[in-house]
């Protein structure tokens, strides 16, 4: 039989379900794309790891072994594939999904927790020990969260060498290591080659110059996502809410840019993603969003990437989704009309649980009026959303002085790793916050694709995608756009 990969009938079992060995061995023979992210695979007599949809001839079945997360075959020893590049993969759609403790700590170390905070920080949040974190997340992901968090930080490294000219020592500490030889010992690792080699590895169109060292025009990303991906629903959206001084939409439609500003743990940012996807190489099954990053602190890009990413619903599993909405008789015509429409997140948890308590009109004049102004305004955006602090003291009356002043104390919590059930309870004990304004906040700053709005007709057959199911009668006209 021949070792190269051979057409086969797609593999029945969707992301986010449960596959034994032989299923993902299939998934691999097949080059399925639908599986990036979901696990890994590694070739035992080349000591590589790759993405299922790699192009490369199909190892034999008794050289394979199969992993979870990068960091898991990195840990067993196996460097990253310079082929398919395994470590852009989108992220797999279980830790948005999940809300137990895996999930939310894959979604905290996404936001890196681990590295600014240690595991000590990450457990806290979590509200567990520091030893059941890591037997949790060993056991079931094959790597802890000091490993989880390096793969992350190889990755951007290898985004920072491949596009921008800063110097090697510079891209060591921007990227989260300790040190420059921690930094040079991970690169070799996991790629297999040095900082310097790996950078000289970057694609021609994407190769820094030399004689520009810093990202003065900012930093190049692609945003990689599952399947198809409806922008112009997304873009809409977006436009509709867009909070001047801090947000704007422009061009015109199909072509859109949306830039905003950020606020990050070490500074600030400013982006810009385009509405029209790169277009992806046939037999892909994705495609991704163009992006550039300002940041005034380059150890943000791996927090700046994943609010992106979550507030673009990039990590999402399409497949599945439309898969499940699409047999409903309802549903199926407008899935059949927007294949893998997306559930909109957020950048910033807390300026969407303000903005969805005050409204647009009310938004923008906290901006003007407690909005940080930036040091560098860029056009229209001029300034970052006020910090609920900043909020709680200025105006502590009312509901919004409730919200805030929960916020910032730390009695309602949002961020990634936030149990969703608590919040919800917190969030409706605040007095003059509705549970419709809850349901809001539950869909769009904590994830959760299951939602159901009070007076919402929504089956219990569409769950656990309810939140989609709403985007999509929502963007059908068939309800109110809240």
């Amino acid at each position: 039989m021949s070792d190269f990969r051979q057409p086969r009938a797609p593999v029945r079992r969707r992301l986010g379900g449960v596959m034994d060995e032989d299923s993902r061995y299939e998934a691999v023979r097949s080059r399925d794309a639908r599986f990036d992210g979901a696990f890994f695979f590694a070739v035992a007599t080349t000591g590589i790891y790759c993405r299922p949809s790699c192009p490369a001839v199909t190892p034999k079945r008794r050289n394979v072994r199969f992993f979870t997360t990068a960091a898991a075959a990195q840990g067993s020893g196996f460097r990253a594939c310079r082929r398919c590049r395994p470590d852009a993969v989108p992220g797999s759609a279980d830790w948005n999904v999940r809300a137990d403790v895996v999930g939310r700590a894959m979604r905290l170390i996404g936001d890196g927790v681990v590295d600014r905070e240690g595991v000590a920080g990450l457990a806290t949040r979590l509200g567990y020990s520091a030893r059941q974190v890591q037997r949790q997340l060993t056991a079931e992901l094959g790597a802890g969260p000091v490993a989880l968090a390096r793969a992350q930080r190889a990755h951007t490294a290898r985004v920072l060498l491949q596009t921008t000219g800063l110097p090697v020592t510079e891209i060591a500490f921007a990227s989260g290591f300790a040190s420059v030889r921690q930094f040079n010992d991970t690169i070799r690792a996991v790629y297999a080659a040095t900082p310097s080699a790996l950078r000289a590895a970057a694609p021609a169109g994407g190769r820094p110059s030399r004689r520009t060292p810093t990202p003065s025009a900012g930093i190049p990303l692609r945003l990689a996502h599952r399947g198809p991906y409806q922008a112009g629903p997304v873009f809409d959206l977006l436009a509709q809410e867009a909070v001047t001084g801090v947000e704007e939409v422009g061009g015109s439609p199909g072509r859109r840019t949306y830039r905003r500003t950020l606020r990050l743990p070490y500074g600030t940012g400013i982006v810009a993603v385009d509405e029209r996807p790169g277009a992806p190489r046939a037999g892909t099954g994705g495609g991704w969003l163009d992006a550039r990053l300002h940041l005034t602190d380059l150890r943000d890009l791996t927090t700046s990437v994943q609010r992106l990413r979550r507030l673009f619903d990039l990590d999402a599993d399409p497949y599945a989704v439309d898969d499940r909405l699409g047999a409903d008789p309802r549903l199926a015509p407008l899935v059949a009309a927007r294949p893998g429409l997306r559930s909109p997140g957020t950048a910033d948890p807390e300026e969407l649980a303000v903005r969805a308590l005050v409204g647009r009109t009310e938004a923008e004049r906290l901006v003007q009026r407690y909005g940080k102004a930036l040091d560098a305004p860029c056009g229209s955006l001029t300034h970052l959303f006020p910090e609920p602090a900043v909020l709680a003291e200025a105006e502590p009356d009312g509901p919004l002085g409730a919200l805030t002043a929960a916020l910032a104390d730390g009695a309602v919590r949002l961020d990634p790793g936030a149990d969703r059930d608590e919040a919800q309870r917190a969030l409706l004990a605040l007095p003059g916050l509705d549970a419709r304004t809850a349901a809001v906040v539950r869909t769009r700053a904590l994830g959760d694709p299951d939602v159901a709005p009070p007076g919402a007709d929504l089956s219990d057959s569409w769950r656990p995608w309810r939140s989609y199911a709403l985007q999509h009668l929502r963007t059908a006209g068939e309800l109110e756009n809240r």
